[in-house]
């Protein structure tokens, strides 16, 4: 039996229940580790390869800090097909859940860890 597929949730440290991504994930069969926008760096660093990076924007992205991490990690994460999906605060990330689901991929099961 495989592990769960890893997803990492960069937010503003704002979680409100009406806001919060990793329960979308569960339903989608998703384990979600949630970090800061300045610790996920450290955290991705201590992941083993994430199904999917989702940068959560916040309404007012001051100085742009999630836009350039975005396209930091698009760059960095390409190499290894992980997608990095922009969600804005509304929760929008053009499509439903389905759509996010399709994004990321639709096989929930990697490979045993060891």
């Amino acid at each position: 039996m495989g592990a769960l597929q890893k997803v990492l949730v960069v937010d503003d440290g704002h979680r409100a229940v009406d806001r919060a991504l990793s329960a979308e994930l569960a339903e989608l069969g998703y384990a979600s580790v949630t970090a800061s926008l300045e610790a996920a760096d450290d955290v991705l660093a201590m992941m083993p390869r994430p199904a999917a990076v989702l940068l959560h924007v916040p309404p007012r992205d001051t100085g742009g800090a999630f836009r350039m991490l975005s396209e930091r990690l698009r760059e960095q994460m390409r190499g290894a097909g992980v997608p990095v999906i922009e969600v804005d605060a509304a929760g929008q990330q053009t499509g439903s859940p389905v759509d996010l689901q399709s994004r990321i991929g639709t096989r929930v099961l990697n490979e045993p860890e060891f």
